[in-house]
């Protein structure tokens, strides 16, 4: 258990002004380093007449255009015979990554050693914020390999001082649990959900496992879900948010959003047309621009990249833990969003009709959904499929009814195509492995537009 509030007191509680004049400090030195060291950005401030010595805050990085991850490809093999993005010889390479490759092509990205301290460092302080410290023994479930996630975690927990146990899967024995007796787990919604049935099938509660924290990363989840997890684990539940770009958002003890390490990333949101920022409490795409303290060497090099995922900046005020850095809420995908006549449909807004508690009485919480043309432009017929634990008709009214109260009350536009009959919504209640993600291999994908 972790007696300290902070890994690193005097950059996480620095007051606003000081703060702001070094993330300043910082922009200005990254935006020379990758005039220097980055052929793309050498080319691209010449191309767009910007002079890099001009660029000296915060303020300034919105005169500068976007970066897209079409930017990353386009400036790699095949398409050109070097990497355009890599910001340092090869000499100082330490690793090389390769993020999702969604559109068939991976974007390429390398690490220095002076990149991986700082990522570790946004972990460490992540973990601290949780409680999280020596003694404790967490089980890593995210993969090992060409992303940075759980390695990063890795060398954050010898950074602590606590000891890593890294599956890098939540398909692992349950001897894990009963012989080394973890403390906390980092996975995913439904990783937590299919290992506590897999330990009650066995005779364990998960309650009283000794597990004392579940750690979400790599996807975004509703409350509900998160809520759930709370009950059937019986622990504290916390959130992160992270990427090979180098994003590392977490939770604190006092979960009332996730903490920017803004002296080490950069997060402006900007508007859905990216033509100007927005204000606190609206919701736009993040846009991130690496921070590379004086003296140190970076990869890969990012100046206001469209991470085209979107948030909200929830407070800029000292948080009851003594943090001071920036809280968002938890980010969405923006390929998990979908237009239904003008309104937005997110993964996230099924998620929270299904995890509501009444339906948790009957529901293992697997779901999908299907976005169908409903026989011509203007309707949209939405199939939702839910795997239920021991489905009885009798309770499928009560699901449904439930899912379509809760999911309209958050989304009220959504309610208005509903009644006037340009969106239908049907339901589909299947017994264990019925759904059509069970079938298929790798990460589902829960909600589909087949329109």
């Amino acid at each position: 258990m972790n007696s300290n509030r902070y890994y690193r007191e005097s950059l996480e509680t620095m007051d606003r002004g000081s703060l702001d004049d070094l993330i300043d400090e910082r922009i200005h030195h990254t935006v020379t380093y990758a005039n220097e060291h980055s052929p793309f950005y050498r080319k691209w401030f010449k191309t767009h007449r910007i002079d890099p010595d001009t660029i000296r805050s915060h303020d300034d990085l919105l005169s500068l255009p976007m970066i897209t991850g079409a930017d990353i490809r386009a400036h790699q093999p095949p398409n050109m015979e070097e990497f355009g993005f890599k910001s340092t010889s090869w000499e100082k390479i330490f690793t090389i990554h390769e993020t999702s490759g969604t559109s068939g092509v991976p974007k390429s990205y390398f690490l220095t050693w002076d990149d991986w301290k700082r990522f570790a460092e946004k972990y460490a302080r992540i973990f601290v914020s949780q409680g999280i410290g020596p003694g404790d023994r967490v089980i890593v479930c995210a993969s090992y390999g060409m992303n940075v996630g759980a390695n990063t975690m890795t060398l954050a927990a010898r950074n602590i001082g606590f000891t890593i146990i890294p599956t890098g899967k939540c398909t692992f024995p349950l001897r894990v649990i009963t012989n080394y007796r973890p403390t906390g787990i980092v996975g995913s919604v439904f990783k937590f959900l299919r290992l506590a049935e897999k330990m009650k099938a066995e005779g364990i509660r998960p309650e009283d496992s000794g597990i004392k924290r579940l750690i979400i990363g790599g996807e975004a989840y509703a409350e509900e879900s998160k809520a759930y997890l709370t009950e059937l684990w019986g622990c504290d539940v916390f959130n992160t948010y992270g990427s090979t770009e180098g994003t590392m958002c977490g939770q604190c003890s006092a979960r009332q959003g996730l903490h920017v390490p803004e002296d080490l990333v950069h997060m402006d949101i900007y508007d859905d047309q990216m033509k100007d920022f927005v204000n606190d409490g609206e919701c736009g795409r993040i846009v991130l621009t690496t921070l590379l303290p004086e003296g140190e060497s970076c990869g890969t090099i990012l100046i206001n990249y469209d991470t085209e995922d979107t948030t909200v900046v929830t407070s800029r005020d000292t948080c009851a833990c003594g943090r001071t850095h920036m809280k968002i809420y938890s980010p969405q995908r923006e390929a998990e969003t979908f237009w239904v006549q003008g309104t937005p449909l997110n993964r996230v807004d099924i998620e929270r009709g299904v995890f509501q508690r009444e339906n948790m009485e009957y529901l293992s919480g697997e779901y999908e959904a299907f976005l169908y043309s409903g026989g011509d432009d203007e309707k949209t017929v939405m199939r939702v499929s839910m795997e239920a634990k021991d489905p009885k008709p009798s309770e499928t009214d009560l699901i449904t009814e439930t899912f379509l109260k809760s999911f309209f009350a958050a989304k009220p536009g959504m309610f208005q195509h509903y009644k006037d009959g340009t969106l239908s919504v049907t339901f589909n209640i299947t017994p264990p492995g019925g759904l059509e993600l069970s079938t298929l291999p790798g990460r589902p994908k829960r909600l589909v537009d087949r329109r």
